[in-house]
């Protein structure tokens, strides 16, 4: 027995133009899903549609189908892999963030710095006295999560008051001395 497409009732995702664009954020987080992705629009060339068609399916642009037709041309299926990403080196080597790890892993103090807790001004004084290289407090708070940590702020103590003065200023007395009704 075998079923006719004429029969079959199309499907719906609710929502399509919002999960098209959840389905596409989810393709370019992950390395994997980006190559997989590749993959297919290379498959449907190969199968015979042109790179706009492939494009208009895949949400990509023509170009971009283009580019990695020639890649896989190139280079096989390594050309479709995720390739090393050029951008400003970091400012701290690798030795150089054990450090700060191993640092962050005390008080200030230990590091020669004042205050209490790590926070993003206390790191980047402490980088720059150390390594002599300037991070801003944002870049230093972003640091802190990239190694693991979180940053805390302290509770406030609240101070320790008189308790006769507090009783004198209190509009309603004590429960033992409250007028009876």
């Amino acid at each position: 027995m075998c079923c006719r497409l004429v029969d079959m009732k199309p499907l719906t995702v609710p929502d399509k133009e919002e999960m098209i664009l959840a389905l596409q954020d989810e393709i370019r987080r992950s390395e994997l899903a980006r190559y997989d992705h590749r993959l297919h629009g290379v498959l449907l060339v190969a199968e015979g549609l042109t790179c706009p068609a492939v494009a208009q399916l895949l949400g990509d642009a023509p170009r971009t189908v283009e580019y990695w037709v020639h890649r896989f041309d190139a280079h096989g299926f390594a050309g479709l892999l995720d390739g090393e990403k050029s951008g400003r080196p970091r400012r701290l080597t690798s030795p150089q963030l054990a450090i700060v790890q191993t640092a962050l892993r005390q008080p200030p103090e230990a590091a020669g710095l004042s205050g209490g807790l790590w926070d993003g001004k206390t790191l980047s004084a402490f980088l720059h006295k150390r390594f002599g290289v300037k991070l801003k407090v944002r870049q230093c708070q972003r640091l802190f999560r990239q190694l693991g940590f979180r940053l805390r702020k302290p509770r406030p103590l609240i101070a320790h008051a008189d308790a006769q003065a507090q009783a004198a200023y209190k509009k309603t007395p004590p429960m033992g001395q409250r007028p009876k009704r």
